[in-house]
């Protein structure tokens, strides 16, 4: 049975894959890195489920599929490498995600004009939440 994910752990999962720095990169490879930080190994199965991980491991495909073989670097550099290499891997990530928000919003915009909703309709506040409020069964 597969272990549910919590937010942390998609984070750190997410974070793995953004730092992969192997030529190839797979879902069973992921799994066995995500042991340490999760506890237990997840399955490929309920890590291509979490859309979340699922985008951040096609993005680094994608990005290890255009940058090709690295030449090798000194130690001293070496971290250095790996840690633009993350932030780059980080980068292209969030501005897929970026994309696939304006590409939502467009539709939304699109919907909102067909069915005559307006810009002030839209831009409400959402409700006040009583939080000291109880309910109870009579």
């Amino acid at each position: 049975m597969a272990k549910h994910l919590s937010t942390t752990d998609v984070e750190a999962v997410i974070n793995i894959i953004d730092g992969w720095s192997d030529e190839k990169i797979t879902w069973d490879k992921i799994c066995e890195a995500s042991v340490e930080l999760v506890g237990k190994k997840p399955t490929r199965q309920s890590l291509n489920s979490n859309k979340p991980i699922k985008e951040a491991y096609m993005a680094k495909k994608k990005s290890l599929k255009t940058q090709g073989i690295r030449q090798p670097l000194p130690a001293n550099l070496k971290a250095a490498a790996d840690r633009i290499r993350n932030l780059e891997s980080k980068v292209n990530r969030l501005e897929e995600q970026n994309n696939q928000l304006l590409k939502q919003f467009v539709v939304w915009q699109y919907n909102s004009y067909k069915y005559g909703i307006k810009e002030h309709q839209l831009n409400e506040p959402l409700p006040r939440i009583d939080r000291d409020r109880t309910e109870t069964d009579n």
